[in-house]
């Protein structure tokens, strides 16, 4: 299987560098290739796009939003689960959906 092109938008980017998360772009490819979606967006504006969960090698939970794209993979968002937004499991909203 050819390996797909991933960009990052802007605020995905942000998200990554920010002093709380400090998301590597390694962590990234971990949760697009070994992680699991736990919600799908089939009618987002921005086009289909998913919510993945995975458990990166540094042992933290790390959410991506991505949209599949026939040429690459879009990065829409980046980050880590906040306890007092997600349940212990990092897949099940305490409260409703935030967009």
């Amino acid at each position: 299987m050819a390996q797909r092109q991933i960009i990052y938008t802007e605020h995905a980017l942000d998200r990554m560098n920010a002093e709380s998360e400090m998301i590597t772009f390694e962590e990234v490819r971990e949760v697009v290739i070994e992680g699991e979606i736990i919600e799908d967006y089939p009618e987002d504006v921005r086009g289909h796009s998913c919510l993945m969960l995975g458990v990166t090698s540094a042992g933290r939970p790390v959410h991506v939003v991505c949209a599949p794209k026939e040429q690459y993979l879009g990065i829409i968002t980046v980050y880590v689960p906040s306890e007092m937004k997600w349940k212990k499991d990092s897949k099940t909203r305490k409260i409703g959906r935030s967009y």
